[in-house]
């Protein structure tokens, strides 16, 4: 079987082919659904590596229709790269070494998600894009009210616009911010649509229903848990979901000399945010169902600050939220002995 490497880019991707005989094929070819098949659809079936982008996927599942068996690779897998030079980076040499890599099998797949799940992460994704937006329109409003002397009363953003209507907004102020009073209003309506569109994913699945029995977690949150771990069984243990969402200390030890720094950040962003505010929920809440872990994290709080305990409560959370999916069981509150010793 042929083993092909595919440095993937936007408009143009670089080609090499290794043959069963030993002959060297490279291309580079316009990144589009008619290139790939002209190049790639006639030829027999044949191994493909390319690094998990943007591309990645909807190459892949074009290349795999033609037939071809594709693998998507961790680009952070430093292996893959050994037969690369230092010091010379060119998207052909890149393209050579992922042909190598794949006639090796020096590579990482990274787990590739299911349609149902990438469409909800695209949802989210959409939805914090509107949120961001929100903020900043929000940000440059309360920011020109002090300016004048005024100012908003603090409280959910989507009540801007009535804080505004409850102020006597001097002309010129007004003229500056009728602009931005004009799209808040469709903003909020498309945030809340996209709410609604979560809560209709959240009410069809049952993981996010025991998900949500978990203190702190709301239906976004929980929606996004499902969505970044789409199989749970790909990780071997809580400390290993922990790592890849980032929530676990970076850790520069050698010899005899241990130092562990912040946390690592890898991962997915949103989703760890997204544990943030819910452990900074948990350690506002007032419920009983709380207290455990609120006791567990004001501990931590005394020691080392708050901020770090609402890290601290959020790698906590993932892995509690881990093993009730894995096990399928709702949350139980620990026994105080229990969050004493963790």
């Amino acid at each position: 079987m042929d083993s092909i490497g595919l440095d993937l880019h936007k408009r143009e991707s670089q080609l090499c082919i290794l043959t069963e005989d030993g002959e060297v094929i490279e291309r580079r070819i316009v990144t589009s659904w008619e290139r790939f098949t002209a190049v790639l659809g006639g030829r027999p079936r044949a191994r493909i590596l390319l690094e998990a982008s943007t591309e990645s996927e909807w190459v892949a599942r074009h290349l795999e229709a033609l037939g071809h068996e594709v693998i998507v690779a961790d680009p952070n897998f430093a292996p893959m790269y050994a037969t690369r030079r230092r010091g010379v980076k060119t998207d052909r040499r890149d393209a050579r070494t992922l042909a190598e890599a794949c006639r090796l099998g020096a590579y990482r797949p990274i787990h590739r998600a299911s349609a149902a799940q990438r469409h909800v992460r695209a949802q989210l994704a959409v939805r914090d894009a509107l949120i961001r937006t929100r903020t900043r329109y929000v940000s440059v409003v309360k920011a020109l009210v002090r300016r004048d002397g005024l100012r908003l009363p603090p409280g959910d953003p989507v009540h801007t616009e009535a804080k505004l209507a409850a102020l006597a907004l001097p002309a010129p102020l007004a003229a500056e911010l009728a602009p931005l009073r004009v799209v808040l209003e469709p903003l909020n309506g498309e945030i809340a649509t996209a709410d609604d569109q979560l809560a209709a994913v959240a009410a069809a699945d049952p993981r996010v229903a025991r998900l949500r029995t978990a203190p702190g977690i709301g239906p976004v949150t929980a929606v996004a848990f499902v969505a970044t771990l789409d199989i749970v069984t790909r990780f071997a243990s809580a400390h290993q979901l922990e790592a890849y969402l980032g929530l676990t200390p970076r850790e520069y030890s050698s010899g005899e000399r241990q130092q562990r720094g912040r946390i690592s950040k890898t991962g997915s962003p949103r989703m760890r945010a997204l544990l943030v505010e819910a452990a900074w929920r948990v350690l506002r809440s007032p419920q009983a169902g709380a207290a455990p872990l609120r006791a567990w994290a004001e501990r931590i709080a005394l020691r080392r600050g708050r901020s770090v305990a609402a890290v601290a409560l959020a790698r906590r959370l993932a892995g509690i939220l881990y093993a009730m999916w894995r096990d399928g069981a709702d949350y139980r509150a620990p026994r105080p002995a229990a969050v004493a010793v963790a």
